[in-house]
């Protein structure tokens, strides 16, 4: 079976401090926003914090739910089940629901990596459980930071890039949480596509290294191009961003909607599933059937780019204020280097260096392709 590493155990470490340094920094800005009396800047700061912290938790209690063995409880009786449920329950309400999860992963984790030696390859069925119940555990928490990147730390890059572009006074804690922004979605895609072909058997894990590598880049270098797009769009249009990412929402929800996805055990559930993946689709594509999806994402990047080129266009043409300044060619030329170096590292990845491309045996991109009769929500869940 698959262990629990220490280097894996050094990642989800590492996943908790990017995490809370990201809330920080963030609760900072809306913080300095409501001192300087920009109560708007406050308001959709906190608000972009609250969304994300709201969802993962609605997700994280109902797969508490959806558990054998909820909160860790190894196998109690019913009524203490229910005692610990409430107690979850409670946890979550106050939001603190992600910190309870780390809190069973480092446990897991450090009995896994640190107290049976991961590297023991004869090991008992004890202390296979343990390695699987923390590779569960880590690969839940991944799909948890995923939402909370695309729901917090993307629109917050947007919103506080916009905001830099007409402040004239800048502070280094806003500077902070662009950085951080940047570096939450990095991690976070990086971690979750690693923890999740860990947690399947069935799939082979991607190499560190170049095919690491090129996947970070590619969805890093895609993901900031468009993220600073919409910013430019926003300079020249205020409403024009929110309109256009209301639209790709709504067509990303319809299209979640049309692949009749199957994560979630409640209904009401799956569909504010679909809708958080449309938001996901705003920023960056991901496949969500277990489809072959070469048309999908050769499609979704072409408008990519098609949308790109216009942005950029239209900002020229225009010509505001803020294109008056230094910076502005750098932005653009940034902007058109990280779409084609983004392009060009997907191609690399998925033409090359993915693992299913050298795996004959495995004629599907996705879990969702393969013959099991019971499957878990991570062979349900986003894939790329």
């Amino acid at each position: 079976m698959r262990r629990f590493t220490r280097r894996n155990f050094c990642m989800l470490i590492l996943g908790i401090v990017t995490y809370v340094f990201d809330i920080v920094t963030d609760i900072w800005t809306a913080y300095i926003h409501l001192s300087e009396k920009h109560y708007i800047w406050c308001a959709l700061t906190a608000g972009f914090v609250l969304l994300s912290g709201v969802t993962i938790q609605i997700f994280s209690y109902s797969w508490f739910l959806d558990d054998e063995d909820p909160g860790g409880t190894g196998g109690a009786s019913c009524s203490d089940c229910s005692k610990v449920l409430c107690k979850v329950a409670v946890v979550h309400c106050c939001q603190c629901g992600i910190f309870m999860r780390y809190w069973f992963a480092v446990q897991y984790g450090y009995q896994a990596a640190i107290k049976h030696c991961a590297v023991v390859k004869n090991s008992s069925s004890d202390e296979d459980d343990i390695h699987k119940s923390a590779v569960t555990q880590a690969t839940d928490l991944c799909m948890l930071r995923l939402f909370e990147t695309y729901l917090e730390s993307a629109p917050q890059i947007i919103l506080q890039s916009y905001i830099l572009l007409h402040s004239e006074k800048r502070t280094l804690i806003q500077y902070a949480a662009i950085v951080t922004s940047f570096c939450s979605i990095s991690w976070s895609t990086m971690d979750y596509h690693q923890s999740l072909r860990k947690s399947l058997p069935d799939k082979k894990r991607i190499l560190w290294g170049f095919p690491a590598c090129s996947y970070l880049l590619y969805k890093l270098f895609t993901i900031s191009s468009w993220i600073l797009s919409l910013t430019l769009l926003a300079d020249v249009v205020l409403s024009a961003t929110p309109i256009l990412m209301a639209i790709l929402w709504i067509l990303g929800t319809v299209w979640a909607c049309l692949q009749y996805t199957t994560f979630c055990t409640s209904k009401l559930l799956e569909y504010f599933y679909r809708m958080v993946v449309g938001i996901i689709l705003i920023f960056t594509f991901f496949n969500i059937k277990g489809q072959k999806t070469k048309k999908h994402i050769s499609v979704y990047y072409l408008f990519r780019m098609l949308g790109t080129t216009t942005i950029l266009c239209l900002y020229w043409y225009t010509k505001p204020l803020s294109s008056e300044s230094a910076y502005f060619p750098a932005v653009s030329i940034t902007v058109v280097l990280t779409l084609g170096l983004g392009i060009i590292c997907l191609i690399l990845y998925y033409g090359f260096l993915h693992p299913n491309v050298t795996d004959r045996e495995q004629p599907f991109d996705m879990v969702d392709g393969l013959l099991d009769k019971k499957k878990s929500r991570r062979e349900h869940f986003l894939q790329y």
